[in-house]
């Protein structure tokens, strides 16, 4: 009977793995799983837009990715810790999200690893390791929240930023890798 409760929790740690590594990948590899989006309505670039105005800017966990309108994604280098700058249609307002609200983002595959290792750790049946592969997926949980947090505070500062940007007209929002996370994390908990 023990076995029956077991399987579960098996289950559920790897369908945590799988969604936290779709999230882990991101942007700019898998352009519909980003963090935080804001739409424009205005016009608005950024520093690294050479064309047109943008439409959309995504936050992912390696890079940013902005959408102009002429239809093109062009996607900043991948890297760790990753800054943008905002611009109006004149240039004469800017807004910057900072490397230091980006780089918190790198705990997510952190996550994923060790979710993983919990997951490896709960197909045996020996006590010690089920023991051991409880304590690992407290640990993973415990990183999870930590992402979570990460993700919700980036998208606030995201909004407050390019609330403050003038003569653009901007809606910012949860993306489908927030949503995604959000899950993952639910099935790490429950």
């Amino acid at each position: 009977m023990p076995r029956a409760f077991h399987i579960p929790g098996v289950i559920f740690l790897f369908c945590a793995f799988v969604l936290l590594f779709l999230v882990s990948v991101s942007l700019p590899y898998l352009p519909a799983l980003d963090i935080a989006r804001v739409h424009f309505s205005g016009s608005s670039s950024t520093g690294d837009s050479t064309q047109g105005q943008l439409t959309e800017l995504r936050y992912g966990i390696w890079a940013y990715c902005w959408y102009e309108t002429s239809g093109e994604r062009t996607c900043s280098p991948t890297g760790h810790g990753y800054s943008t700058t905002v611009y109006n249609a004149d240039k004469s307002s800017w807004q910057a999200v900072g490397p230091s609200w980006t780089r918190g983002l790198a705990v997510h595959p952190v996550a994923c690893g060790v979710t993983f290792i919990a997951f490896l750790l709960s197909l045996s049946t020996h006590v010690t390791f089920t023991l051991l592969a409880s304590l690992v997926s407290f640990l993973a949980a415990l990183l999870t929240l930590i992402s979570f947090a990460i993700d919700i505070a980036l998208f606030a500062f995201v909004k407050h930023q390019m609330g403050k940007l003038t003569g653009v007209s901007e809606h910012t929002d949860t993306a489908p890798g927030t949503r995604l996370f959000t899950a993952t994390f639910y099935h790490i908990l429950f």
